[in-house]
């Protein structure tokens, strides 16, 4: 068995080897390399996209917040100008208001006074009227127009007075005159102990304006006369209608208390 063995041993060693050509090898080592290459490539190109795709995240991260910090500044911005209009809106309503209600208080205010003017006027009116009335009695007007030349005459202190009144009254106030000078002389008398004499005298050429009519719009005189003395440079007004305005100015405050309790 033995001698068997090593003899076939021996064939074995005997047996021709096969040879491998160098193409082949060569090929395999290229497949090798080339596998090898492509395998960088592609770990190459993971990591491209990989570094790529961290980019693009830490690119979208950056814009969203950018965007989100934009975006409550505008949100902000709008916020505080729709506050601004808001409050400038409410400012212009609140004095359109105020305007309003200082306009409607005013309109109140000069109507009231338009009123109370329009009474006052109407009171007036009818205060002529009734003087009017009152006095196309001669005995009452005669001893009227007498105490009106004594107060101007009082108040003069002249030697000498020229007496105005409507050319309507002529003979009426001259049939005064002389009752006039007699009671100024008395009043004089009474008053100071001393003899006053005072000279009047109808005025021809000034003429008070007529009685008032409604047919005939102008100036207008109730009556009473106006006194005269130094060429007309000094005057007193006691005519019915200077003393009806000067009673109802005095009046006014006891007309309004009266009249307008609010």
């Amino acid at each position: 068995l033995n001698a068997s063995v090593v003899l076939d041993l021996s064939g074995i060693s005997k047996a021709p080897v096969a040879q491998v050509p160098a193409s082949a090898t060569s090929e395999a080592a290229m497949d090798a390399s080339s596998k090898e290459t492509q395998a960088q490539i592609v770990q190459m190109t993971q990591f491209i996209l990989n570094e790529a795709k961290d980019k693009a995240e830490e690119i979208d991260t950056k814009a969203l917040q950018e965007f989100s910090i934009e975006k409550l500044k505008i949100v902000n911005m709008t916020k505080e100008k729709i506050q601004q209009d808001y409050a400038r809106k409410a400012k212009q309503i609140e004095t359109q208001a105020a305007i309003a209600r200082s306009t409607a208080i005013n309109r109140s205010r000069l109507e009231k006074i338009k009123t109370r003017q329009d009474m006052l006027t109407q009171l007036a009116a009818d205060s002529k009227d009734t003087l009017a009335a009152q006095l196309r009695d001669e005995a009452k007007m005669k001893s009227f127009i007498t105490k009106l030349i004594v107060q101007g005459l009082l108040m003069l202190l002249e030697d000498q007075v020229e007496v105005r009144c409507r050319a309507s009254d002529d003979a009426l106030v001259s049939q005064c005159l002389d009752a006039a000078s007699k009671e100024y002389t008395k009043v004089i008398q009474q008053e100071t102990g001393a003899t006053r004499m005072v000279r009047l005298s109808l005025d021809q050429k000034v003429k008070l304006a007529p009685a008032p009519t409604s047919a005939k719009p102008g100036p207008s005189c109730l009556g009473g006369v106006v006194l005269a003395c130094q060429n007309g440079s000094i005057t007193i007004d006691n005519t019915i209608d200077s003393r009806l305005g000067l009673v109802m100015e005095q009046a006014k405050p006891v007309i309004r208390q009266l009249l307008f309790t609010k």
